[in-house]
């Protein structure tokens, strides 16, 4: 484990605006601190990202709170923080270079959303050459309006996106499974 990063994606106070609608897995966030503890105890490397939007209406432009890092997942001196624009945690940030510096080969990636930069992040992971691991139960997203107005439950655009990416981009696993492993 000791070449596997735990990548904490945009678990930001901003994504608990309600404008954005239902969201599937209120435990998400729970999950995500019970990782980080066993990282934290095993002394294993932690990255956070944090999502600094440039869109006007957005609750995570860097001059808002909603940018400010949830309690659960509040990062602690030394571990690497990386600040992002685009959906991809790899896009402008210098993350890539970060891990291929420590010999990190492999990530287990957990945040939010989903659909966005938790998916467009395990998707450049895997390009890039690295081993991924998507947790499923430390991720989240929010319900959505398709192109032809009709409306998708938050659980829908949680599970199509990690069925999507399972066996593809990453393997889909759970807090249970990577904390048995670990401890």
């Amino acid at each position: 484990m000791r070449k596997t990063a735990l990548l904490v994606i945009d678990v930001q106070k901003g994504l608990d605006d309600p404008s954005l609608g239902a969201r599937n897995n209120p435990e998400a966030e729970s999950k995500i601190a019970s990782l980080l503890s066993a990282w934290r105890e095993h002394e294993l490397p932690i990255v956070h990202v944090r999502h600094c939007s440039v869109e006007q209406r957005s609750p995570l432009r860097p001059e808002l709170p909603g940018n400010a890092f949830k309690e659960e997942a509040q990062p602690l001196p030394g571990e690497a923080q990386f600040s992002k624009s685009v959906n991809s945690a790899f896009i402008g940030t210098g993350l890539e270079r970060y891990l291929r510096e420590r010999n990190i080969v492999s990530l287990v990636i957990v945040g939010l959303t989903t659909d966005h930069c938790v998916s467009a992040s395990t998707r450049s992971a895997a390009d890039l050459g690295f081993e991924v691991t998507l947790v499923a139960d430390a991720t989240a997203a929010f319900e959505r309006k398709g192109h032809d107005g009709t409306r998708y439950s938050a659980d829908a655009i949680h599970n199509v996106n990690l069925a999507s990416l399972n066996g593809e981009f990453c393997t889909v696993r759970t807090t249970e499974d990577l904390l048995a492993e670990i401890t």
